[in-house]
């Protein structure tokens, strides 16, 4: 074990770090860890228990059909924890998963939009509910995942501050700017300092079943039914409709407009000169409206459902680097607060995509201030 890249006190600093409180020596420290079943989760059980941590797993099931994170995932959660000889318990989730998660995005496609459930599940499903489980059922007051993000406590602004990654190939800071500050306060993420590379090296040279695990790179949804439109048409009934340019004009037909996405290019099943890209989707008039990519770039939307992370509530404007999509790169904006938990983001230069549903993050270099989820273009 020599070679594992964090140490007993490394952790412990971290975790001092992350939640403003001094281990103290010989005692041990109670967390619950949420456990999928996969190498990160499994890596961050793994380093806490080796710290000196008083570990629990805990694992969320959450479908009620077959899904990798729910089959193969619940049996690899409790192998590792029989590795570790650390309790473990299964919540059953999967009614809160299925109003929270399920019936969200349905009725986010049926209307036109793209929703993102791994935002929405972090807080809804998993974060909160691992909290209130973790206090009110095993009278612990910690639970830690195995998410790429960074945590501190600001002494001066009494706000715990959530940070990108060290490995910005796998920051998920992104998909947290909807976990609130009790729940933060109860957090720990040991991955933050640790890139993908050295969480496998360190699963290995623990000895860890997972530490091979293929990583999942799908939705559960899209895991559990083959593609998130076999997912979708199990709740949708797909109804033709035109495929439109910007001018009204009649291009082709679609079958159903919660198949495409904002910024689609590929499968739409249209011939033209030049590529075309999804510009809008109007479950209204059963249209989908397409052109060139020079069309399917905005300079403003709103933004509602706005979570302040770490900076605090604010009605002044300001600027910063906002994130619209996950795999996006961060561009400068103004931020205008408006009335209510809503916002106005105005980018300094167009963007391309910007999509309803999705979320507009907003960061100051690597501190995530807050973000809301995109409700317009303007």
């Amino acid at each position: 074990m020599s070679n594992i890249t964090s140490t007993p006190e490394q952790i412990n600093v971290q975790i001092a770090e992350q939640t403003n409180v001094q281990i103290a020596e010989q005692v041990k420290q109670k967390v619950v860890v949420g456990l999928s079943g996969g190498v990160d989760s499994s890596v961050a059980a793994a380093l806490l228990h080796r710290a000196g941590y008083d570990v629990t797993g805990l694992t969320l099931w959450l479908m009620k059909g077959k899904g990798q994170c729910c089959s193969e995932g619940m049996v690899d959660a409790a192998r590792l924890c029989e590795e570790l000889g650390i309790h473990h318990e299964i919540v059953d989730s999967r009614d809160v998963f299925e109003q929270s998660i399920i019936n969200y995005l349905v009725t986010g496609y049926a209307a036109g939009a793209t929703p993102l459930p791994c935002s929405r599940c972090n807080k809804a499903v998993k974060f909160t509910p691992m909290m209130t489980y973790a206090r009110e059922k095993l009278g612990i007051n910690k639970i830690a995942t195995g998410h790429y993000a960074k945590l501190s406590f600001n002494a001066d602004s009494g706000r715990y501050e959530l940070r990108r990654a060290v490995d910005d190939t796998k920051d998920q800071s992104y998909f947290l700017y909807e976990v609130g500050q009790e729940e933060l306060s109860c957090c720990i993420f040991p991955l933050g300092d640790t890139t993908k590379v050295e969480t496998r090296k360190i699963a290995a040279e623990f000895g860890l079943a997972t530490a091979e695990k293929p990583e999942s790179m799908d939705l559960c949804l899209v895991e559990a039914n083959g593609s998130m439109r076999a997912f979708l048409d199990k709740y949708l009934t797909p109804v033709q409709g035109k495929i439109v340019d910007t001018n009204g004009n009649v291009l082709g037909e679609h079958d159903g407009t919660y198949h495409y996405t904002i910024g689609q290019r590929k499968g739409l099943g249209v011939a033209a000169a030049n590529p075309l890209y999804v510009i809008a989707l109007d479950p209204v008039k059963n249209e989908v409206v397409v052109g060139d990519r020079s069309e399917a770039h905005d300079q403003e939307c709103q933004i509602n459902q706005v979570n302040w992370v770490s900076m605090a509530p604010t009605h002044v404007p300001f600027h910063a680097e906002v994130q619209v999509r996950y795999r996006t790169v961060p561009a400068g904006a103004t931020v205008i607060p408006l009335e209510g938990d809503r916002a106005q983001i105005i980018f300094d230069e167009p963007q391309f995509s910007i999509t309803p549903g999705q979320a507009a993050v907003f960061y100051r270099d690597d501190l995530l201030l807050g973000g809301g989820l995109i409700e317009s273009k303007i």
